[in-house]
C-alpha cells in the first residue's frame, strides 16, 4: 500500500487566450477588415503556438504542480472554479498534454469526467453500454459479465432498449455513471459527478465510489460538495489559480480553503448584477441578513433576525401565487434551514418585497451560505445557489449562559432533562 501510483512533478499547462476584435462601425472599416483578414488569421494561428513572449494573452491553467499518490489511497482535489482541477484531471487521463513537467503513472486509468458522453442518441440503452464500455476500456466479455448489474444500478430497466434519444437527461447521466462505475481499474479518475442527477442518484454515486474506495483502489475525487469530499478522502489537494496551495488531511485542509474564501459581510446588502437560473418573469434585486436591532446589527445565536429580498416583478397577472424559498447551508454545503413563502399565503406580492422573521436563531457561531429560489407559480423564475454568506455571532441560545462546545454541531435545538 506504499507504493507511488501516481507521481506528478513540475506539471504545467499554459494557453493563449484569443483576443476580441475592435468591430468597425463604418462600411469603409468594415471593407478595410475584410481586406486584411488573411494576414491577420496568419497571424493569428501563428500567434497560437507562440509561448516564448508571455503576454496577457497567455494563461497558466496549472503551474508548477507537484504531489504524490500512494496505492489505495483516496484523493480529493479542491478549490475556487479556475483553479486548475479539471485540467489537471484531463492531463493524468491524458485527454490533453501537459506544456512542461512529468508524470508518471502505474497501472490501468479509468476516468468519469462527464458521465454519458459519447452516448449514441439512435443506439438503444443496452447498445450503449456496450460502446461506452469498450470506450472505457471494458473487453465484451467484461461487460457481458456485469450486464445485469449495470442496468439494475442505472435504474432505468424498462427503457434498456428504448434509443437513448428518448431518456431525459437524468437517465442518461445515470446509465453514463453506472457503466463507468463498474470498471475495475487500478485508478479511477472521477469529476463532479455529483453536480447532476437527483438526491437518490448522489446517495448512490457516493456509495458507489466508497465500494471503489473500500477494495484499495486509487481515485481522484474532485468535487465541489465538501461533505462528499470529507465523507470519502482522508486526504486532500487543495489547487489555486493553477498552483498547489496545500495538500494534507482533508479536515485541516477544508479549514485552509475556507478561512481563505472570500466572505461577504453580513452586514451588507447583496445587489443582484448577476442573472440567476430562471425565465426572469420574477428576478432578485437585493437581500439584506441582519439581527434584531436593524439593519446595522448582527445575527447572534439564540436573538432574532431578519432576511429581507427585494424582487422585480414583470408579471401583471397570474393563476398562482409567485413561491420563494431560501436554504440555509453549512460551509459543507449541508443543507440546514429550509424557509418558503408557500407555507404562507396571506402574503401581499405587490410590494414586490418579503421578510423572513426568524423569531430564535438556532445556528452556531460560524459562518453560512444562502440559497434563494423564486417560482413565478409554475417554473422557476430566478435561482441563486450559494448566492451569499454571512456570519453568525455566539450567544446565549439555552438562557443559561453555556454554549455548545464549537464542532459538535450546527445548530442548537431546545430540550429538557427530566428526572
Amino acid at each position: 500500500m506504499s507504493n507511488t501510483v501516481i507521481k506528478v512533478e513540475n506539471l504545467s499547462k499554459r494557453y493563449r487566450l484569443g483576443l476580441k476584435e475592435k468591430q468597425a462601425e463604418t462600411l469603409t472599416g468594415q471593407i478595410g477588415n475584410l481586406i486584411k483578414s488573411p494576414w491577420e488569421n496568419l497571424k493569428r494561428l501563428r500567434d497560437m503556438n507562440r509561448f516564448g513572449r508571455e503576454d496577457e494573452s497567455v494563461f497558466w491553467a496549472l503551474k508548477d504542480v507537484n504531489f504524490e499518490v500512494k496505492e489505495g489511497e483516496v484523493l480529493g482535489i479542491i478549490g475556487k472554479n479556475g483553479a486548475g482541477k479539471s485540467t489537471l484531471l484531463k492531463i493524468l487521463s491524458q485527454i490533453t498534454d501537459p506544456t512542461s513537467g512529468k508524470i508518471e503513472i502505474k497501472g490501468r486509468v479509468a476516468s468519469l469526467l462527464e458521465v454519458g458522453t459519447g452516448f449514441h442518441p439512435e443506439l438503444s440503452g443496452r447498445e450503449n453500454i456496450y460502446m461506452n464500455g469498450t470506450i472505457l476500456g471494458m473487453t465484451r466479455r467484461e461487460i457481458d459479465s456485469k450486464l445485469d448489474e449495470i442496468i439494475y444500478f442505472s435504474g432505468v430497466e424498462k427503457f434498456i432498449d428504448t434509443p437513448v434519444k428518448f431518456y431525459s437527461s437524468g437517465m442518461k447521466v445515470r446509465l453514463g455513471f453506472s457503466v463507468a462505475a463498474h470498471l475495475e481499474p487500478e485508478i479511477l479518475i472521477i469529476d463532479e459527478v455529483l453536480a447532476v442527477g437527483d438526491y437518490e442518484f448522489q446517495r448512490k454515486c457516493l456509495g458507489k465510489m466508497e465500494d471503489v474506495a473500500g477494495n484499495g483502489r486509487t481515485v481522484l475525487f474532485v468535487s465541489h460538495n465538501m461533505t462528499a469530499v470529507q465523507q470519502l478522502c482522508p486526504t486532500t489537494l487543495l489547487l489555486e489559480d493553477g498552483l498547489k496551495a496545500n495538500m494534507g488531511g482533508t479536515s485541516e485542509i477544508l479549514l485552509t480553503y475556507f478561512s481563505t474564501a472570500k466572505t461577504s459581510n453580513y452586514l451588507n446588502v447583496f445587489e443582484s448584477k448577476i442573472i440567476g437560473a430562471g425565465n426572469q418573469s420574477i428576478r432578485l434585486e437585493s437581500i439584506s441578513i441582519y439581527g434584531e436591532n436593524g439593519k446595522n446589527s448582527s445575527v447572534i445565536t439564540g436573538n432574532e433576525f431578519f432576511i429581507e429580498l427585494t424582487f422585480i416583478d414583470s408579471l401583471k397577472t397570474r393563476s398562482q401565487l409567485p413561491r420563494i424559498d431560501l436554504r440555509i447551508d453549512n460551509q459543507l454545503s449541508k443543507r440546514l434551514i429550509w424557509l418558503s413563502t408557500s407555507l404562507n399565503q396571506n402574503l401581499d406580492f405587490s410590494k414586490q418585497k418579503v421578510i423572513f422573521r426568524i423569531p430564535k436563531c438556532p445556528l452556531v457561531s460560524n459562518e453560512y451560505l444562502l440559497t434563494v429560489h423564486i417560482s413565478d407559480g409554475v417554473e422557476v423564475a430566478d435561482w441563486h445557489p450559494h448566492v451569499m454568506n454571512f456570519r453568525v455571532e455566539q450567544g446565549n441560545f439555552y438562557e443559561n449562559g453555556l454554549i455548545v462546545p464549537r464542532g459538535q454541531t450546527d445548530v442548537n435545538y431546545p430540550f429538557e432533562v427530566l428526572t
